[in-house]
């Protein structure tokens, strides 16, 4: 027997762990206030929860969650500017080399029993090195290494002078550094606490964010508490945060979690999956007249290009018989896909369509109009087919477009468009893994694929064409070499001014565009959903949760 798709024995250990959680909440929050007076954040975390060490943030769900637990030396604020956290000012030597981070003296790690009487002491320079050193230790094996691995010397290179100076030191300028260390990875932790769990600390994380962690049974509820000594305060000087608590749940059916947000018992849902996206989200992307007024909607830009990718090295036996290795075949492709129709029919209206670049809107130093990328011309595509010999698409041979099983109507689309042109695609559908073990040896030469944001910088996404990036080391699927993009960027790394920087990334961007060893189709979107008694959320084109400025009623 089953109710809203949970089956009828779980539902009995589903109340018996609500009950100790409210019983947790009730005696933590030292009121005497009835528990009803308790301000608690429910979320749905449908993808499950690895690690709440932050050196393991490698996942969207444990990224939002160490950030409500943790703080670094910065932070994002909702334009993605990096702005001060513990770090309350830095100074940046003239050769881009050495960042001095002068630190809060009133940020505390939270309680715990292995500091002395129990309280959390003062967080201070030291902690800074510990916790970067931490990244790049080949015994720890952090995910998160990628961040100082190729920037710094070693351990040397972080320097706490005294305890409220805190020094790194570059090997080379990297000038979306601050950047960097606004991710979740350069969080700070206690040195005792974390030798003293190990592995576990993964699970009795203690850090200096806005909640704390009191309980998580694993893949069913992870309660968070309100940390009473947490140093930011609102613009009217009122301490962070405003809620109690924070509860999550980890109902995997997607179906599910949005019942059970539509009974209220969630006060957040994420993004609108397909088997019920025509039911909340019309064509045009509106919310659909069912729904309207019972709950909040909110699409914002996501700094994720989804794309097809094309293999272009000429040298590679997999390219040098391929119709792809021509230039104007591949713009061809380009103009063939109408993006509008694929993200309103195949979306629902979420995404915006991918014609100025592979740089996606919502990136600090966008420019719609300064990159040309583009848009729908099935007769220039046409035309450019026929100047590369294949008029009307006679002689073209079949190209294989592979792609997973989750993307299968949207590759399906394309093969659609292409074939409108004359351009015959066959479609290989592979599990995800495989065709990421393919794309990473340049072993693929048409595919589909995604690129998400660590950090707010488009050098981010511009890595990915940079002729030192190679598979299996680097990011260039393509196996795209240029010259001038080379030059171009490595003169980006030594410009400090953020404009002409941004300058620079057109350029690059470009570039890729006129050679199009990519097909860019959206610029993603996030889909937030808020009760209507929710105010305070922080949109950000990371998706980053931040829920220390959250209000309940």
């Amino acid at each position: 027997m089953c109710k809203n798709n949970i089956p009828y024995r779980m539902q009995g250990s589903f109340r018996y762990i609500f009950w100790i959680v409210c019983l947790i909440i009730c005696i933590s929050c030292k009121q005497n206030n009835n528990n009803s007076d308790k301000k608690v954040f429910n979320i749905n975390l449908d993808q499950g929860l690895t690690s709440l060490d932050p050196a393991f943030a490698r996942n969207q769900n444990a990224i939002w969650m160490t950030n409500q637990i943790f703080n670094g030396l910065v932070q994002i604020d909702s334009s993605l500017q990096t702005v001060p956290c513990i770090a309350k000012s830095w100074t940046v030597s003239a050769d881009a080399l050495t960042y001095t981070f002068n630190l809060r003296d009133d940020v505390y790690f939270q309680d715990d029993e292995i500091f002395k009487n129990g309280k959390g002491r003062k967080v201070i320079a030291s902690d800074f090195a510990y916790s970067f050193y931490r990244l790049i230790d080949p015994k720890v094996a952090s995910s998160g290494g990628w961040i100082f691995s190729d920037k710094v010397k070693d351990q040397s290179s972080f320097i706490a002078i005294n305890d409220s100076t805190f020094k790194i030191q570059l090997v080379r300028p990297f000038p979306p550094f601050m950047n960097l260390l606004t991710t979740q990875y350069c969080s700070v932790v206690p040195k005792e606490v974390v030798e003293h769990y190990g592995k576990d600390f993964r699970s009795h994380p203690v850090g200096t964010g806005p909640f704390k962690f009191k309980y998580w049974k694993e893949g069913e509820i992870l309660v968070l508490l309100k940390n009473e000594h947490y140093f930011e305060k609102d613009n009217t000087g009122k301490q962070l945060p405003y809620l109690d608590a924070v509860k999550a749940t980890f109902i995997s059916d997607k179906q599910s979690g949005f019942m059970s947000f539509l009974k209220k018992d969630l006060d957040f849902y994420y993004n609108v999956d397909g088997s019920y996206r025509d039911d909340i989200l019309t064509k045009s992307g509106k919310m659909t007249t069912k729904y309207k007024g019972k709950f909040t909607l909110t699409k914002s830009p996501y700094l994720c290009t989804e794309y097809v990718g094309i293999l272009v090295d000429s040298n590679l036996a997999l390219v040098k018989n391929s119709p792809l290795k021509i230039k104007k075949i591949r713009q061809a492709i380009n103009y063939a896909i109408d993006r509008d129709k694929l993200i309103r029919y195949l979306r629902n209206g979420i995404g915006i369509a991918a014609t100025s670049g592979f740089i996606p809107k919502g990136m600090p130093g966008f420019d719609s109009v300064a990159v040309r990328g583009y848009s729908y011309n099935p007769k220039l595509s046409a035309k450019l087919l026929k100047e590369a010999g294949f008029p009307d698409g006679k002689g073209f041979p079949e190209i294989t477009l592979n792609t997973t099983t989750t993307y299968k109507d949207l590759i399906e689309f394309i093969q659609g468009e292409l074939t409108n042109v004359g351009i015959k695609v066959k479609i290989d559908v592979s599990p995800s893994a495989s065709l990421r073990d393919l794309m990473s040896k340049n072993s693929v030469n048409f595919f589909r694929g995604s690129w998400l944001a660590d950090y707010a910088d488009g050098e981010n996404f511009l890595s990915m064409f940079y002729s030192k990036n190679k598979v299996p080391f680097g990011p260039n699927y393509f196996a795209f070499y240029n010259k001038e993009f080379d030059r171009l960027f490595e003169q980006s790394y030594y410009e400090t001014d953020n404009e002409k920087r941004f300058a620079l990334y057109r350029k690059m961007d470009q570039l890729v565009m006129e050679n199009s060893p990519v097909v860019p189709l959206f610029y993603d979107q996030s889909v937030v959903m808020l009760q209507n008694n929710i105010s305070g959320y922080a949109f950000n084109a990371l998706s980053l949760m931040i829920l220390k400025g959250i209000k309940k009623d």
